[in-house]
């Protein structure tokens, strides 16, 4: 029997109430944050906030709002009189570059390219706008210099091979300017080959002038002129902060001491630099050498926060179903909500609109649902009756702040998680006391992350795959009672998605041997590569027939008794690599391996453009299709449903989502 749970349950039932933390308020209490892309003139600052510019009195008040309407606007500059403001926005689509009034009225179009047109600023006259430009570089990973008259009119390239950022110097004879777009932007403390480096143009003579480097190298971004001092942000000490370039000593000199939080944006102009730090603006005064924090309060109407209603699958991120497959639950837009296979209501556990919760999973016993929630600022693993009834309780774990993957052990006593560290940790759900399993050691994104914990049926083994120094993973046991972990695999083969039978007495898991041009991530050999997986079993225990051992029919003179508990799980692992046999399953694209009755093991294979969801029996030693199309699945604890999603084509551009539970 197959239950549809998308058409009612999850449509339907899930459509409620979204909104910020603070509905009933009627007007902003206390400065706003997130403030960006900070302006200056002698009289006011602009910035951006909720897509729009603004400006403000040196103070912080008198905030007036210069834009609106659909679309970013970014990059706000004024001119060396103050009188405009420059930025570049989508009023009309494209990202291109007005210029409006500083008091405020119809902004004007500047450029027409369909190329993205970045505001830098005004040439030192006020005359042009200078931007940047992808229109005429020759990759998209480089942008050119130009300016364009504030009166309107042809735009004039610049004999800058390349730019991101750039200043005219107030006399007009230098030009400072960033000439590759910023790598520090995306990874932080970068020190690569495109670190961002300053460089100085000689308007006259074409000369260049390099801003000198450390011998390790550091980012130098965001140049800006006050007199004849040029200032950059940088993170040559650790952090970003402001600094002062001296040209006679070639020497720069730091302004600011931020540890916490980097400076994101700076600009100058009147003997102060404005800039964004921790989503505030701060204002630094040369003569003085102090910073003051301002409070900016905007009042916006913020359209984006007002409630709203929000349904259907399309929300869905995680997912779980109950032990005998009565329920499902689902993080449905940071929410913890729970549905009936057929009968009942949904129930939202949570009912949190200002928290995000995710990652749920049902205990062995129905009896309660673990997530994650970062209610109290950092996120912390809550565990709470499936009900919703009672009081939650809170725990904290030392990882590296983002979890997921949460499952429960057997026993109900413990939790195993990930971080994003990509470590494995163990909870004590009792005591709240937390464990580190293991950790990889070399970075990779998030989809050859697959460092996810497998419970053996007593409670006492954890499986899990580590990657060794060329990626290649490994299996490993942690032993609960031991604290310590020992390999199983010699990593001459990729390993992924280990599982214990559920009689104790079998490690199930995936291997591969092609899966290395793949596994390499960062490179271009796996750009064609496709990854074949094959299914292996392991004895644990030396003298455990094979399960794939040669059948004979005997007699056996009486009726057989049933069958008691499992036993503790023993492992042993000498010999562990000589005990391994494959099952009789064409290697294919195969994942989500996970352990259904004793002697059963479900798994997704991917053939033709389809994955549909198989199962292979020992009784019979033959694989049978259990669900013909599926992109992902989750088995019940006692193994007898299956809850899981499938992208269903539709007539429309966007592909619909349906989540169904079937018996297995």
């Amino acid at each position: 029997m197959r239950i549809r749970l998308t058409a009612v349950a999850v449509s339907l039932a899930l459509s409620f109430t979204v909104s910020s933390a603070a509905l009933a308020a009627s007007a902003p209490v206390g400065p706003s944050k997130m403030l960006t892309d900070p302006a200056l003139s002698a009289e006011r600052i602009a910035f951006v906030y909720g897509n729009d510019v603004w400006t403000c009195r040196l103070d912080g008040s008198g905030v007036q709002r210069i834009t609106s309407g659909p679309g970013v606007k970014m990059r706000p500059a004024f001119s060396p009189d103050g009188t405009l403001l420059a930025f570049s926005g989508e009023l009309d689509g494209n990202l291109d570059v007005y210029v409006v009034p500083a008091a405020g009225g119809v902004p004007k179009r500047l450029t027409w390219h369909p190329g993205r047109d970045v505001a830098q600023g005004f040439t030192h006259d006020g005359k042009a706008v200078l931007f940047t430009s992808p229109r005429a570089a020759v990759n998209n990973r480089h942008t050119q210099l130009y300016t364009v008259p504030v009166e309107g009119g042809l735009e004039t390239a610049l004999p800058i091979p390349y730019a991101s950022r750039a200043a005219y110097s107030p006399d007009g004879k230098t030009i400072a300017y960033n000439p590759n777009n910023p790598a520090h932007l995306q990874w932080k403390r970068y020190r690569g080959g495109l670190v961002s480096k300053v460089w100085l143009y000689d308007v006259a003579t074409n000369a260049i002038q390099r801003v000198p480097q450390p011998a390790t190298r550091c980012n130098d971004a965001d140049p800006m002129w006050l007199g004849g001092t040029l200032y950059v942000r940088s993170d040559r000490d650790g952090e970003f902060n402001l600094y002062a370039y001296d040209a006679g000593s070639k020497s720069l000199t730091r302004l600011t001491d931020h540890k916490d939080f980097p400076v994101q944006g700076a600009a100058a102009a009147a003997g102060r630099i404005v800039y964004e730090q921790a989503g505030t603006l701060h204002l630094y005064d040369l003569a003085s050498s102090k910073t003051t924090d301002l409070s900016i309060t905007v009042a916006s109407d913020l359209l984006e926060t007002r409630p709203r209603w929000a349904k259907g699958a399309k929300w869905i991120r995680g997912a779980a179903l109950s032990p005998s497959g009565a329920r499902a639950t689902f993080e449905f837009r940071g929410e913890i909500v729970t549905v009936p296979a057929e009968k009942g209501d949904t129930r939202n556990l949570t009912n949190t609109t200002s928290v995000h919760e995710s990652a749920p999973a049902w205990s062995p016993d129905g009896k309660e649902i673990a997530y994650v929630s970062d209610e109290s600022g950092e996120n912390q693993i809550v565990v709470r009756a499936q009900d919703g009834k009672g009081a939650p309780r809170k725990i904290k774990v030392p990882g590296a702040g983002f979890y997921g993957d949460l499952v429960f052990s057997p026993d109900g006593r413990k939790l195993v998680l990930t971080d994003n560290s990509l470590t494995l940790w163990l909870v004590d759900l009792a005591s709240g006391s937390s464990k580190k399993v293991a950790s990889e050691r070399l970075y990779a994104p998030a989809r050859y992350r697959m460092l996810h914990g497998s419970w053996s049926p007593d409670s006492r083994w954890v499986a899990y795959t580590l990657s060794g120094p060329t990626y290649i993973r490994a299996a490993f046991v942690y032993s609960v009672d031991e604290d310590k972990s020992y390999p199983l695999t010699d990593g001459l083969s990729d390993v992924s998605d280990p599982v214990f039978d559920r009689g104790g007495k079998l490690l199930y898991f995936l291997a591969s041997t092609d899966a290395g041009p793949q596994r390499n991530w960062f490179s271009l050999q796996n750009t064609d590569a496709r990854i074949t997986n094959a299914i292996y079993v392991a004895t644990l225990k030396k003298g455990t027939p094979s399960p794939l051992a040669k059948e004979s029919d005997e007699e056996k003179g009486e009726a057989a008794a049933n069958e008691p508990p499992p036993a503790p799980v023993v492992i042993d692992r000498d010999g562990f690599d000589l005990r391994i046999v494959d099952l009789p399953i064409p290697a294919a694209e195969i994942s989500n391996l996970q352990a259904g009755s004793a002697g059963q093991v479900f798994f997704q294979k991917r053939a033709d453009g389809k994955t549909s969801i198989q199962r292979f029996d020992f009784k019979d030693r033959k694989t049978e299709t259990v669900v013909p199309e599926a992109d992902e699945h989750f088995l019940s604890f006692d193994g007898k449903k299956i809850l899981f999603k499938l992208n269903e084509s539709s007539k429309e551009p966007a592909r619909k989502e349906s989540w169904s539970i079937v018996a297995s």
